[in-house]
């Protein structure tokens, strides 16, 4: 609004001079000059002003979603056996707050070409060029850190639960599923295939 109020001003005082005569013909240019040197710079200023809101929401998102879910993997590591361990586990509050703050970032870093880019062959399939360009955007790349750590915390309460039920050692297991989820729940099963016993399955099955 200041940048049009000042083009405004600028451009009814040239008009003034102009009316005046051909000696200031030469103030007139200077001014209109001036002008479009003021403009982009002010312009530009205001691009990065709008910019810089959405790159930190993005550094927020991701430090407060870490957060979050560090201490379920804490307390399921440190007292996998605990009754307040089991109980909080249980919980669905972590996944409701990662859920909002993942909607959230996916309106605002929702573009027209989103879709494009996301099934960007003629088969209406994702390509990796398309997903390397969507995820350039930091608020998307924080939507995508928050999709992680809220399906790898459900996939680590699938393996704690299980390893409750069939008693077997989780730790290390829960522990991978925070950064390396596949491998964890691989990890999971390789530890129950060699751990099971048929007295356990035995038990398990009265």
């Amino acid at each position: 609004m200041k940048s049009d109020l000042l083009s405004q001003q600028l451009g009814e005082f040239g008009t003034k001079l102009s009316s005046r005569g051909s000696s200031l013909g030469g103030s007139r240019i200077i001014i209109q000059l001036n002008l479009q040197r003021i403009l982009p710079q002010r312009k530009s200023s205001r691009v990065s002003a709008c910019w810089l809101p959405s790159s930190e929401i993005a550094s927020t998102a991701f430090t407060v979603g870490t957060a979050a879910v560090l201490p379920f993997y804490t307390i399921m590591v440190v007292a996998p056996k605990a009754q307040l361990t089991r109980k909080v586990t249980k919980s669905s509050i972590p996944y409701i707050i990662l859920g909002l703050l993942y909607a959230y970032l996916l309106c605002l870093s929702w573009t027209p070409d989103t879709i494009r880019l996301m099934f960007a062959s003629k088969y209406w399939l994702p390509e990796l060029p398309g997903i390397a360009k969507m995820f350039s955007n930091e608020v998307t790349l924080a939507s995508a850190w928050i999709h992680l750590l809220a399906v790898d915390l459900f996939a680590a309460r699938q393996v704690y639960h299980d390893g409750l039920q069939n008693d077997i050692e989780t730790r290390h297991s829960v522990s991978l599923c925070l950064l390396f989820c596949p491998v964890g729940i691989l990890i999971h099963f390789i530890t129950k295939a060699l751990t099971s016993s048929p007295e356990k399955t035995q038990r398990r099955t009265h």
